[in-house]
């Protein structure tokens, strides 16, 4: 019989340069480099109060850069997106592999939704004029991105800024659809659901209290009368 070489496919020791996973050519190396170098995300920068004290800010280009991308692989729950930066090769280049906690990115997304609506229509708009979103991308319900931009270029400027309306609505709604699935994911149960008496274990249920039991108590005379006697005991 012939042999044939191991083929390991789950290396635990790969090194691996994340920069060149991001590939040229594809959404996610388009959406690294606007967010890095072409969008102004300095209005972010006024949500952060740690400039002399507190602990250091996962940088908020990072943080689009997982959720959105999170977007178009139809990922809209912060714990997916927690999972897929710890496991998903693309996005722990994207994020550096520092892997977010979920709480971090639901808290972002919760509370900056207008602003990252914004800068996601503007990545979306230049990512979709170059022909990076294929058909299969953001397959989210309730979601419908308008037609390629690419065919307009042409247009007024008024169909330029009807286009960003249309994919500012379309930002908003991912957005709605991952706070939704965060509160089902996130929110405690209140208030607690009640436990019945048919749930108790029979062994509790025919085990006596030790207060219920038989044996009579002591008088405070006798218990005086005991105590008295290991006095003198000593």
């Amino acid at each position: 019989m012939a042999r044939y070489k191991h083929i390991d496919t789950s290396p635990r020791l790969l090194p691996v340069d994340l920069t060149r996973q991001l590939l040229p050519g594809t959404f996610e190396h388009a959406l690294n480099h606007l967010l890095d170098h072409e969008i102004d995300l300095s209005s972010f920068d006024a949500c952060f109060c740690n400039d002399e004290a507190g602990a250091t800010a996962y940088p908020p280009a990072m943080l689009l850069k997982v959720v959105l991308f999170a977007y178009s692989q139809g990922i809209v729950s912060s714990r997916g997106i927690e999972q897929a930066c710890r496991d998903h090769v693309t996005f722990i280049a994207l994020c550096g592999d520092s892997g977010p906690h979920f709480t971090t990115i639901a808290n972002f997304v919760s509370t900056l939704d207008e602003d990252i609506a914004r800068v996601f229509a503007a990545v979306l708009a230049i990512c979709d004029r170059q022909g990076l979103i294929g058909r299969e991308m953001f397959a989210i319900d309730g979601v419908k991105l308008p037609s390629n931009a690419a065919k307009s270029r042409s247009g007024t400027r008024a169909d330029f800024e009807r286009q960003a309306t249309k994919l500012e609505a379309a930002a908003q709604t991912m957005l709605q659809r991952h706070r939704e699935a965060d509160a089902k994911q996130i929110a405690p149960r209140w208030p607690p659901a009640k436990v019945s008496s048919r749930a108790t274990p029979e062994w509790q249920r025919s085990t006596p209290s030790i207060r219920s039991s038989s044996r009579p108590r002591r008088t405070a005379q006798a218990r005086s009368r005991n105590s008295s006697c290991l006095w003198w005991r000593r």
